[in-house]
């Protein structure tokens, strides 16, 4: 089973992948940002940076789901498949043109067909995390990445919150795979209890997914 995991920066999701894996005793795929030299650049300038570090991404994001889809069992933290919702609100920000918008939503198409050929095209289950927004700030600036912060950077508070309204219109349009949403405000996963409550609904309807494709054997 190949499952992805998606929602907003700040959101949890990456400590709900590393969790996901575990339990599941499979390999966790996490999204490049420690190691990404242009997401600094892009916090500062995101007008200069800003298809710059969508290529990068998409790049990255290709390469892992095109390893993903070719193994048996993994979990991937963020994947291709919300990658163009980023894209597109840095085009509505003015950071990236109408023509490299074309280029990228271009050589998406290709990255996708390309993903259309092989055995397994699609992943099994998207598990998408969310929070209120108020959550999201105090998560951001509890982890304390500096690049990130956003006290005295109204526009930055700003673009987080259209990222967060984004992704639920994201969310609901999704329909690659099975889908299932978390609370992670009521399932704070500091709390082992909630890591339990969790995935145990994610075994729930990895069941419900598994069921079909066992009657057909």
């Amino acid at each position: 089973m190949v499952i992805i995991t998606a929602g907003m920066i700040g959101v949890g999701k990456t400590t709900l992948t590393g969790k996901i894996a575990d339990h599941l005793g499979t390999q966790a795929f996490f999204e490049p940002v420690g190691d990404n030299p242009v997401l600094p650049l892009y916090y500062k300038d995101p007008k200069q940076y800003g298809f710059l570090l969508q290529i990068y991404f998409l790049n990255k994001r290709f390469s892992m789901i095109k390893k993903a889809l070719a193994d048996d069992n993994n979990v991937l933290d963020r994947s291709i498949y919300e990658d163009a919702l980023f894209t597109k609100e840095n085009n509505a920000e003015g950071n990236i043109t109408d023509t490299e918008l074309g280029v990228y939503l271009k050589l998406l198409d290709n990255m996708m067909n390309d993903l259309n050929q092989l055995p397994k095209k699609a992943p099994d289950l998207l598990v998408y995390a969310e929070t209120d927004f108020n959550t999201i700030l105090y998560r951001i600036k509890k982890r304390g990445r500096d690049y990130e912060q956003f006290e005295n950077n109204p526009d930055l508070e700003s673009y987080y919150y259209k990222m967060w309204s984004a992704y639920h219109q994201w969310f609901e349009e999704y329909d690659v795979s099975p889908k299932m949403k978390i609370d992670l405000q009521k399932y704070d996963l500091e709390d082992p209890h909630n890591v339990d409550a969790v995935l145990g609904q994610i075994d729930a309807e990895l069941a419900k997914i598994r069921q079909p494709k066992l009657k057909a054997l």
